[in-house]
């Protein structure tokens, strides 16, 4: 009686194992990048950012110059605007979007390339707090505004007097 017991109390560990582990959920993989531009600043401090987002695709991530309401504005390959948040530091390798900020205005996951209109040379990335990698142009790290919902809306322009969109230099427009 003494055996069977000691060997369920030394199966119980593995078992629990085996529960938890099909409890969690699966894990989604990112295709790899073909190319991942590094920096020498430390990485971000830990936030409270949700799971990290999928990369996005290579026609996503291609991104170009439209025309808008604003003028000419950055976008994503599909023609969707990306905002700049002041609250984030140019150039600074780290997001201060973090936890229903991030519900809201969720990050360009993934590295950038150069579309139409573009400059090769402002692109950038960075490893976020979650270990995702999100997108920068001239700096800033780039977002979505939920509230867009096709391609050329812009309405995230100025909300809370916080968030903007780049023209082509990578700089805000603030009207």
């Amino acid at each position: 009686m003494f055996t069977g017991s000691r060997i369920a109390l030394a199966l119980a560990p593995a078992a629990c194992l085996v529960l938890l582990s099909a409890c969690a959920p699966a894990t989604p993989t990112a295709p790899a990048a073909t190319a991942v531009q590094t920096s020498s600043a430390p990485a971000p401090a830990a936030s409270s950012a949700p799971a990290s987002a999928p990369a996005a695709d290579a026609a996503t991530l291609t991104l170009g110059m439209a025309d808008t309401s604003l003028g000419s504005v950055l976008v994503d390959g599909k023609g969707m605007t990306l905002y700049m948040f002041t609250k984030d530091t140019r150039a600074g390798n780290a997001s201060a979007c973090s936890g229903q900020c991030l519900v809201a205005w969720p990050p360009l996951a993934g590295v950038p390339t150069a579309g139409t209109g573009v400059d090769d040379s402002k692109l950038g990335s960075f490893q976020r707090a979650d270990g995702s990698t999100q997108a920068t142009y001239n700096g800033w790290p780039l977002y979505y505004w939920k509230d867009d919902a096709k391609p050329g809306d812009v309405t995230g322009q100025n909300v809370n007097s916080v968030w903007f969109v780049l023209d082509r230099d990578g700089d805000p427009i603030r009207k």
